[in-house]
């Protein structure tokens, strides 16, 4: 019949249609994620020796003890890790840092000071952030008491003997005026203290704009602009990217995204900063993390890949590994032997 004609047509044109909005931009960037993890590594891109890693909750609060320290030591020996961020919060919603929540940190700051000369200890703080008027449950960065309670937390730990201070509050969104505000007043007081200021940070839009859109469907935003990170690279010591959490089926796309990853987030912090991309050391199976793909192995060639391209010469450069807890023997391994001093190539 004519009519079904019209319409078997009028559908196959909105079919076509749905296919050059989504099905093709998809395959575009599949095709581009595939180009950007495949070529030779840079011999030189190997660590710098101002790697990081994640530790949690349990070094602080009596879990850990001495043995625990001694694995890590071994562990670490060899490694380019300077950094430990000990989760040492969370906040409390108003920004303030019950003391209560780390009776073991003098312990803790002792024994590395003891047995691991040379490297940071940084009170890792966070909280989750709330932003409607009605949402409840978490740290509202528009509070000016708040900023200023999160300011005098960061005093606090610096005062307990750590090293600096490492922020991650999430979901954060990008152009977030308040998050800068906050930085501006915790810079100074932690370099008052000697201390050093680093922050955790979301990925860089892949594609420009892509904020706006995760923004308007989820709420929040998954990605920051490249322009919103490098204002936040400029407020701070060290910069971690939270590069995981992608939600990319296959090794090949999710190692070329790291790549892209580090040559955008190159590209926007000054030099003068420490620029560390994140590792997955955890193996959770979701709709954001497919332990298949976002693999240690995969996360090193793109760091190494992205470095090379971008800024082969950089010396504040480094990796993050995200977490002790849930770390296996293979991600060591994946980690020591693709960007360690001696890494493959």
């Amino acid at each position: 019949m004519p009519g079904r004609t019209r319409a078997r047509r009028a559908a196959g044109r909105v079919a076509l249609a749905l296919v050059v909005l989504v099905v093709l931009p998809v395959a575009s960037a599949a095709t581009a994620l595939r180009v950007s993890y495949a070529g030779e590594v840079s011999p030189d891109a190997r660590t710098r020796g101002r790697d990081a890693i994640w530790l949690g909750h349990a070094w602080v609060d009596g879990r850990r003890d001495a043995d625990d320290l001694r694995a890590l030591k071994q562990r670490m020996a060899g490694t380019g890790i300077r950094d430990l961020y000990v989760h040492t919060g969370p906040l409390a919603h108003d920004g303030s840092l019950p003391e209560k929540r780390y009776p073991r940190a003098e312990w803790l700051l002792e024994a590395v000071e003891r047995e691991l000369p040379g490297v940071r200890v940084q009170a890792w703080l966070g909280d989750r952030l709330v932003y409607g008027e009605g949402e409840r449950g978490g740290l509202r960065l528009a509070d000016g008491a708040a900023r200023r309670a999160v300011v005098g937390s960061a005093r606090q730990v610096l005062e307990a003997g750590f090293d600096g201070v490492h922020f991650d509050l999430e979901p954060l969104r990008s152009d977030d005026g308040d998050y800068l505000r906050l930085l501006d007043r915790l810079r100074p007081a932690v370099h008052a203290r000697g201390g050093v200021l680093s922050v955790a940070a979301h990925q860089i839009d892949p594609l420009p704009g892509l904020h706006h859109v995760s923004g308007t469907v989820a709420g929040h935003g998954k990605w920051w602009s490249q322009e919103y990170f490098g204002k936040v690279a400029r407020r701070v010591d060290q910069i971690a990217v939270m590069s995981y959490d992608t939600a990319l089926p296959v090794e090949s796309l999710y190692g070329g995204y790291v790549a892209q990853q580090t040559a955008l987030a190159l590209e926007a912090a000054p030099a003068r900063v420490d620029v560390l991309m994140g590792l997955p050391f955890y193996h959770t199976d979701d709709l954001g993390h497919h332990a298949s793909a976002e693999t240690a192995a995969a996360a090193v060639r793109g760091v190494r890949l992205g470095l090379g391209r971008e800024a082969p010469e950089r010396r504040r450069f480094g990796v993050a590994l995200y977490v002790d807890f849930a770390a296996t023997e293979e991600d060591w391994r994946a980690y020591r032997s693709g960007w360690g001093e001696h890494a493959a190539r």
